[in-house]
């Protein structure tokens, strides 16, 4: 098992940043592939950015990339989304993920571990 608990969401202007944590604990979260979700009100849940837990490797849904960053300390357990330039169009509860399975984490992450989301709003 690994749980997942992220944190730093909140109310942001447009333009603005904010920097997401996902804190883990259990099985050796350094093995897993760690990535981020959000879910917009009346949309279904979507991938954001994910990161491979060997080479460091990371990989961006088109709408943030340039705009975003996903990192991970694996000495503290604990994974990062830095958010840049932000837009009404981001706002939604962001769900970190973990799986052991790179083509999962980059799509759905169906049967892979979830924390329980952060809210983030945007305002215009």
């Amino acid at each position: 098992q690994v749980q997942l608990v992220e944190s730093g969401g909140g109310l942001v202007q447009v333009g603005g940043s904010l920097r997401l944590s996902c804190a883990a604990s259990g099985r050796t979260f350094s093995r897993y592939h760690m990535g981020w979700f959000r879910q917009a009100p009346g949309k279904e849940r979507e991938f954001v950015a994910a990161i491979n837990w060997r080479e460091g490797y990371t990989v961006y849904a088109d709408s943030v990339r340039g705009r975003w960053t996903i990192s991970r300390d694996n000495a503290k357990n604990t994974g990062y989304l830095q958010m840049n330039s932000l837009k009404p169009e981001d706002t939604g509860v962001y769900y970190c993920a973990a799986d052991l399975r790179w083509l999962t984490i980059t799509s759905t992450n169906d049967g892979g571990y979830w924390g329980q989301g952060t809210q983030v709003t945007v305002s215009s």
